[in-house]
């Protein structure tokens, strides 16, 4: 754990907040918020998915 791997934080800091809202919206009764809060989880944790992919196929990772 010598470094930081800012970009993964950030997503995994996203993923986890989007995991946030959704429990909030369904707690609000808000089946709208749940579901924009999921699709916006999936979207982020594609990025991140593909982002270490493609640092993989450069050799950076």
């Amino acid at each position: 754990m010598s470094n930081i791997q800012w970009p993964f934080l950030g997503f995994a800091v996203l993923a986890a907040a989007c995991m946030i809202g959704t429990g909030v919206a369904i707690g609000e009764h808000s089946w709208i918020g749940a579901v924009l809060s999921i699709l916006i989880l999936i979207g982020v944790m594609g990025f991140g998915f593909s982002y270490k992919a493609k640092l993989r196929r450069l050799g950076k990772l």
